[in-house]
């Protein structure tokens, strides 16, 4: 019988604004999960990245089942209600539809699945952003795994060397899943020219070419799109196989090291870098940075391991040095030309009802 691996991710409150969620909160969704779940799912592990909650299922009922989606949903309704008792900033923010529907899908919170037969030892990465959107994770997958530069396995492992298919949403389309696929290597530019623009095209799902099976998974929900007003940034979720016919856990670490620069900081409207973090790290300067933590794990007969943290080493001390460096130059430019988003990504109205306020004031000369 085949595992299939969930994360749903909410922020439902925090302290201090945006820093990270109480403790009897992330309890509370804890013991919900623990006490409603146990004939559903086979193991889960929660953790939070700055103001973010989000819940690891393993289970054996497929992609998008109601039953586990539910249970999600309602321990973060559980949660909600602790964050509303303690008054807690932005108490169910990321629940924008009044009742569950069948799926978590569209209603707020991210979701990012896979469904595959265990391999006798099976590690896998699970990825969590805060204060930034789905393109974060757009030139870290390019170069894990299109790259020899980052991905030396794409020319010593026989079993990579046919490479992967992309599938890459178009998020900006609001009627559907509008994707495409693509294959790596013979398309890679094709694959570059879509992923550069990390606003509209992100990358849904990553597939081996050699076995066909699924190699990462990422949440593409875009918030102002389900709500049409700013609720908070999109804060993306993701998971990645490695090892064997995958890049290898280094591999798929190496890109992060660039500390590439990504929607998102304060309101969600500024561009700064991504900094990797240890797990369950709060949000500080500027509401930011952007960062993302990696929790590494094992999973066997659907049975999780204790989570390894993946960005829990002196080399990335140094490389969090680096991005502090950086978000500090660029956060020095203010609201001018890059350092904040164009007018189209903002996603703050106030912004919008003063630029459509000036545009009446213009004049042309004559």
């Amino acid at each position: 019988m085949k595992t299939t691996l969930s994360i749903i991710k909410a922020d439902i409150g925090s302290i201090g604004g945006h820093i990270r969620p109480s403790e009897k909160l992330i309890a509370e969704v804890r013991n919900y999960v623990a006490q409603k779940g146990k004939v559903i799912i086979t193991d889960f592990f929660i953790s939070h990245t700055g103001d973010d909650i989000a819940i690891l299922f393993s289970h054996k009922l497929g992609k998008g089942n109601e039953k586990v989606h539910k249970l999600a949903w309602d321990a973060f309704v559980a949660g909600t209600k602790v964050a509303k008792e303690q008054g807690l900033y932005g108490a169910g923010q990321d629940l924008l539809k009044d009742s569950f529907s069948g799926n978590v899908r569209g209603m707020g919170p991210a979701v990012a699945e896979m469904e595959f037969e265990e391999r006798p030892n099976e590690p896998f990465l699970f990825f969590a952003a805060d204060k930034t959107d789905p393109g974060a994770y757009n030139l870290p997958l390019y170069l894990a795994f299109t790259d020899p530069m980052y991905n030396a396995g794409l020319m010593l492992s026989p079993s990579m060397n046919k490479g992967f298919r992309f599938v890459i949403m178009d998020v900006n389309y609001t009627e559907g899943d509008r994707v495409i696929e693509l294959n790596a290597p013979e398309e890679i530019y094709d694959i570059a020219a879509l992923l550069r623009d990390n606003q509209r095209f992100v990358v849904e799902s990553i597939y081996s070419r050699n076995n066909g099976d699924i190699a990462a998974s990422v949440s593409t929900t875009r918030l102002h799109n389900i709500a049409g007003k700013y609720t908070g940034k999109d804060d993306p979720v993701m998971l990645v196989r490695v090892q064997g016919a995958f890049p290898a856990t280094g591999e798929v670490l190496a890109p992060f090291n660039i500390g590439h620069y990504v929607a998102g900081f304060m309101r969600g409207s500024h561009t700064g870098p991504l900094m990797p973090v240890r797990f369950n790290s709060p949000i500080s300067y500027f509401d930011g940075p952007p960062v993302v933590a990696c929790h590494a794990f094992c999973v066997h007969k659907g049975k999780l391991t204790e989570p390894a943290d993946a960005f829990d080493h002196p080399y990335w001390d140094w490389v969090r040095n680096k991005v502090s460096q950086k978000a500090t130059e660029i956060r020095q430019q203010g609201f001018s030309g890059v350092a904040m988003l164009p007018y189209g990504e903002l996603e703050y109205g106030g912004i919008v009802e003063k630029m459509g306020m000036l545009e009446k004031k213009f004049k042309v000369k004559k």
